[in-house]
């Protein structure tokens, strides 16, 4: 018995699930094959992989010739594809609004957008809290604003960069961006200004605000300078000071300018002739809110070349223009714009019209306290073929007549929103004029009639009837 051994089978081993990677090695034949044979025959391998970026194929001046004819639209969807066409969608961007100070002068500003022309760094520069829900706006800026607001402090003046600071972005902005053309900043002085004058020798455009006479001085540098806007005092945001001192070393030092902006600044006859005499460029100037001494209008002759004329916001014109023969007349004015000003005196307003008595185009818009007795100074201005009229509300029918039907060129009128125009008062006289004007705009108040009765006339057609023939 005990030689006999019990047969016992022995237990069954489970055999294990083969895994990949034993076949993946045992197989690494065909896996050379493919390898080696991919450069070879990469064209005809690609298609049967759809999860190969092909424009890898691509090279970076082609893709971004392709990214380039794109809609705007898809400018940001696009640089969330890869960080290939992040890095050339940067390329592309022209122009940028700095709105955090760190991105600047932390220099990764250069390295995103590496090819920029035009940089507003106006909200850069001012601490504003980005979780506000309350926006200031005005017509210059936009700003969130915490709760806590005195209205009578300067609120932007509180709340800006130091000057040391912005000179310091002005200047990686210069190195950084040579080929700048048009730059809006803040706070800034001459030196950070020089900075950009000299490295930046293709800057045309320049917005500048709180800017007083010696920051004026390092902009004398830039040559090409073509448009300009100066941004001296706004009331209740900031306050700065340009004088005639300021505008004599910029006329002297941007020859070339062709249009130029005046807000808050100070100034007189001197200023505005410097301008005059020295950018015989200049077609354009705008002022508005201006503080300038009186008799400044008298300047306004010197500019030879001017073709259009703005003034906005204006609390008064010219309280003293002086005489009639020291006024003068601007030879090449042709527009004539004026905005939400305050006609105070007669005298003012009748130089006014007497130096623009060349235009062929008057825009009036919300100007407080132009009634008949102002308005017949307009009829100096014999060449009028354009006017309009907005938001006037003191301007009769009567007052309106009797300058209009005195200007034989007249071609477009527009009335809107002047309440004391009423459609009985329209003379013979004065149908017959819209009859034969090429444009008309007449809604002096909610209740005009005369646009839907003119409907199936001649109306628009020069020397068509006024009324249709039945």
């Amino acid at each position: 018995m005990s030689a006999l051994k019990e047969n016992v089978d022995p237990p069954l081993k489970k055999k294990k699930p083969p895994r990949w990677s034993d076949i993946w090695l045992k197989n690494t034949k065909p896996l050379k094959h493919l390898v080696f044979s991919m450069p070879l025959q990469s064209q005809t391998l690609i298609p049967n992989f759809p999860n190969i970026d092909r424009t890898l194929l691509l090279s970076d001046e082609l893709l971004l010739d392709v990214l380039s004819r794109l809609p705007l639209s898809q400018r940001n969807p696009n640089s969330l594809v890869c960080k290939r066409w992040l890095n050339l969608q940067g390329r592309l961007v022209r122009s940028l609004k700095i709105l955090d100070w760190e991105f600047l002068d932390s220099g990764r500003l250069f390295t995103r957008f590496p090819n920029l022309t035009h940089v507003d760094l106006l909200n850069g520069c001012l601490f504003s809290p980005r979780d506000s829900g309350i926006l200031l706006t005005h017509r210059l800026v936009s700003v969130h604003m915490s709760s806590v607001f005195c209205p009578n402090c300067k609120f932007l003046q509180e709340n800006m960069l130091p000057v040391q600071v912005v000179d310091k972005g002005l200047q990686a902005l210069a190195n950084g961006c040579p080929n700048l053309r048009r730059l809006v900043v803040i706070n800034a002085s001459e030196f950070g200004l020089l900075t950009v004058a000299e490295e930046c020798s293709t800057l045309q455009e320049l917005e500048l605000h709180k800017c007083n006479d010696n920051v004026l001085r390092g902009i004398a540098a830039c040559e090409n300078l073509q448009i300009l806007r100066l941004v001296a005092n706004v009331d209740g945001l900031y306050a700065s000071v340009v004088t005639d001192i300021g505008l004599t070393i910029l006329a002297q030092g941007c020859k070339r300018l062709v249009k130029l902006e005046l807000n808050g600044c100070e100034g007189s006859f001197d200023g505005i002739k410097a301008i005059g005499q020295c950018c015989l460029m200049l077609e354009e100037l705008t002022i508005c809110d201006h503080k300038m001494d009186d008799g400044w209008l008298a300047g306004l002759s010197y500019c030879e070349n001017l073709k259009t004329l703005k003034l906005l916001s204006c609390r008064r014109i010219d309280s003293s223009p002086g005489r009639d023969e020291y006024l003068g007349f601007c030879p090449a004015l042709e527009r004539l714009h004026l905005q939400k000003c305050q006609f105070r005196s007669k005298k003012s307003v009748r130089a006014l019209f007497r130096v623009c008595e060349t235009v062929r185009d008057i825009v009036i818009q919300d100007c407080w306290g132009l009634d008949n007795d102002m308005f017949k100074f307009a009829s100096v201005c014999r060449r009028v073929k354009l006017f309009s009229l907005e938001g006037c509300s003191l301007l009769t029918t009567e007052g309106l007549e009797a300058v209009i039907l005195s200007w034989q060129d007249l071609e477009s009128l527009t009335v809107v929103s002047c309440k004391n125009i009423n459609e009985s008062d329209i003379s013979p006289a004065l149908a017959t004029l819209f009859a034969i004007l090429k444009e008309l705009r007449w809604r002096p108040d909610a209740n005009s009639l005369l646009v839907s009765s003119l409907v199936g006339t001649c109306m628009g057609q020069r020397g068509g009837r006024f009324f249709k023939k039945t």
